[in-house]
């Protein structure tokens, strides 16, 4: 396909490489049961005419938000199209490619653009995932959390180990040839033997990507008002870090590299859509409680699926659906910028931060003392201009970026003179 830009005939190459790259993110809110430890923006649908109706209306929506963005996203090319959730493939396939072809009428998509669909066994057959190969999907994101079953049951998951397994199989023969797995370590009653196990189910699959999240208990959640009585199932720090670190040296001793404190990746698999957010690229996201960084402006959709809808269904009735929007100075983004960058195993380079944002971050001398400290134990490295957290460091990374980003504006003030503080 060839477009016109200018009056000129381009190729599409030609025509990428002339716009700014842009990462696009639908938000799915459905799902066939919300699991224990969830607090994403999603709800359950059980019936399943009521159910339909409500999919068809946000589909509807999605639609128009996509065709209002149309416009203001003319200058990009979309290289990434992560379609996340609940559970994306509870909605029928019908309309995940109504969605899809909407993406390519409304945006810029590039030839390669890697194209992402979340998935759980339960909501997926080799039939539904042929269609959405043939419609554009080209990476596949399943949650299988544990391969114990008894982990699995109590997390809430309604599938098992087997289901996965048949689902795997299935998008091989689907034709999906990038297949990440989600997994999940600090589990009440987990110990590092049933993790190793979990990790050479999932290794034994040959995906080429594998997710391994710390279990978070958030607050609003099954888990969350059952805190007091899972307490003593609950993994400790040093078990939960022993877990982590063997976790690291079993994925590298499999082939998979560790490219972010979570993730990790086969050669040339590292997930290109969540790259855009480490390293403080353009993203559009679209949906209830969807972000976006885009133009420097930093904004979120509403969590009101009901306020989503009837907005885009019916403009003219004042519905406001932006939840937050704030332009975002070069002070916060050298923040974002440090505390982004080091959730990368690559690091931060120095000299490209003082390039972008003109000051040394680590001129000052309590930045200088703390950076110190962390790399004298082990929890950093500053080799050739080049921050970077250690394993060690990555289990408590929070804590320690945390302490160095500065909070105020008087703090980088002291940061660019190099004093002080």
């Amino acid at each position: 396909m060839k477009q016109h830009l200018g009056g000129g005939e381009i190729s599409d190459t030609e025509q990428e490489n002339m716009l700014s790259l842009l990462g696009l993110y639908l938000h799915i809110p459905f799902c066939r049961s919300k699991c224990s430890y969830c607090d994403f923006y999603s709800m359950p649908c059980a019936e399943r005419q009521e159910a339909r109706k409500l999919m068809q209306s946000y589909t509807d929506a999605l639609l128009l938000h996509m065709e209002d963005y149309a416009g203001a996203a003319s200058h990009h090319a979309v290289d990434t199209v992560f379609i996340g959730g609940g559970t994306p493939t509870v909605l029928p396939v019908s309309m995940l490619r109504i969605l899809l072809d909407q993406v390519d009428r409304c945006f810029n998509l590039t030839e390669n653009a890697e194209i992402t669909i979340e998935a759980n066994p339960e909501t997926v057959s080799r039939s539904s995932l042929r269609s959405l190969r043939r419609a554009g999907v080209n990476r596949l994101s399943m949650g299988l959390q544990s391969a114990n079953d008894s982990e699995l049951r109590l997390l809430g998951r309604i599938h098992d180990s087997n289901g996965f397994g048949a689902a795997f199989a299935d998008a091989r023969a689907a034709g999906i040839g990038n297949i990440n797995i989600d997994l999940m370590y600090g589990i009440p009653g987990q110990t590092p033997e049933s993790l190793r196990r979990t990790l050479e189910y999932a290794v034994a699959l040959e995906p080429e990507h594998i997710s391994l999240y710390g279990l978070k208990i958030e607050e609003n959640t099954p888990f969350g008002r059952q805190r007091e009585a899972l307490e003593p199932y609950l993994p400790d720090e040093d078990t939960e870090l022993e877990m982590y670190l063997d976790a690291i040296d079993f994925l590298a001793s499999s082939g998979f590299i560790q490219y972010e404190i979570s993730n990790f990746a086969r050669e040339g698999y590292a997930c290109r859509h969540n790259l855009k957010y480490w390293r403080c690229e353009e993203y559009l996201g679209l949906g209830p409680a969807a972000h976006s960084y885009l133009g420097g402006v930093r904004f979120a959709y509403t969590r009101n699926f009901s306020d989503y809808i009837k907005a885009l269904e019916e403009p003219d009735k004042g519905v406001i659906i932006l939840s937050e929007r704030s332009r975002i100075d070069e002070d916060e983004r050298a923040g974002e910028y440090i505390m982004l960058g080091l959730r990368l195993t690559e690091g931060v380079d120095m000299g490209s931060f003082a390039e972008r944002f003109g000051f040394d971050f680590t001129a000052a001398d309590n930045v200088r003392r703390k950076l110190h400290m962390y790399v004298e134990n082990g929890f950093m490295t500053a080799d050739a201009g080049r921050l970077a957290l250690t394993p060690k460091g990555m289990f408590v990374s929070n804590y320690i970026i945390s302490s160095l980003i500065p909070c105020d504006r008087e703090e980088y003030a002291g940061l660019r003179s190099g004093t002080e503080l």
